[in-house]
């Protein structure tokens, strides 16, 4: 199989211009223009399979949010809030913060709040179908080194700067309860903390001042997965020598996760499971 002479052939910072393409029958890569189309790859089977990568499956339901995503951009982000295009203004300029963020972080950022805020004529034909679920759930992924805490950070200040602004706004939650994949990471997501000088919004400029006393309106739970365990009939009956509770309420075990969170009407969970961004859960009563 031919190598690559050169891995890094688009800049950080703008729209990916290029990228390789494994050609099966010569096998080697060739430059494509423009941004791969999203999807995954099935591994081959054949007597071949050492050299073939496997079926290229596409993701079309990604690959028009891309193009629709990418008209809105161009065309000033109609539709969104007040707050909302400051905070996208506040992003986009470079003069800003020292390092400029990447653009699959802008990317992501943008996307999440397209499918919230774009004009409805412009999101006819997009449905993200969940999981059968009475609540919502979106995820966008970023590669290693991406930056995903801090599009958590751009996705928090996002709700909960609007929702401070126009609290009948629905759309918006100014409740986020973040959940971690282990204690180690739990730690080092309390950067996402809005109170204090030692956080991702001032540290990366995410919030500008005018728009921070907003941002500390709001209120960020964190705790990792292995505590929002759910204790099973089975685990129940195995503790009953020493242990005579029953089975928590459903009302009992939201007060014990969420605490002072437990009665908010909406909420914004943000699920950092490493490859997954995030997910967004909300619940409106």
């Amino acid at each position: 199989m031919a190598g690559i002479g050169k891995l890094i052939i688009n800049s950080a910072f703008r729209e990916p211009e290029y990228h390789w393409k494994y050609n099966l029958n010569s096998q080697t890569f060739e430059m494509e223009p423009g941004r791969r189309p999203a999807g995954y790859f099935v591994a081959g089977q054949g007597s071949n399979a050492y050299n073939d990568i496997g079926q290229f499956i596409e993701l079309p339901l990604v690959n028009m949010i891309r193009t629709r995503v990418a008209a809105w951009r161009n065309a000033g982000y109609p539709g969104v809030t007040g707050v909302t295009k400051k905070l996208l203004d506040h992003w986009n300029d470079k003069e800003a913060r020292t390092y400029q963020f990447f653009w699959c972080q802008m990317d992501a950022i943008e996307t999440l709040i397209w499918l919230v805020e774009a004009p409805a004529a412009d999101r006819v034909g997009i449905y993200v179908p969940g999981d059968g679920g009475l609540f919502q759930r979106i995820c966008t992924k970023l590669c290693t080194g991406g930056g995903k805490t801090t599009v958590m950070a751009m996705l928090i200040a996002w709700q909960v700067c609007n929702k401070a602004t126009y609290p009948q706004d629905k759309r918006f939650s100014k409740n986020v309860f973040i959940v971690a994949p282990g204690l180690t990471v739990k730690s080092r997501l309390q950067v996402l903390m809005t109170g204090g000088d030692e956080n991702y919004y001032s540290q990366f400029n995410v919030v500008p001042v005018g728009l921070m006393p907003r941002l500390r309106e709001g209120k960020v739970a964190i705790n990792n997965w292995q505590s929002l365990a759910w204790d099973s009939e089975e685990a129940l009956k195995k503790r009953k020598g020493v242990d005579k509770r029953g089975a928590k309420s459903d009302e009992a075990y939201t007060r014990q996760v969420l605490g002072e969170m437990a009665n908010a009407h909406n909420l914004l969970v943000v699920n950092d499971e490493a490859h997954h961004a995030w997910r967004k859960t909300r619940k409106s009563k």
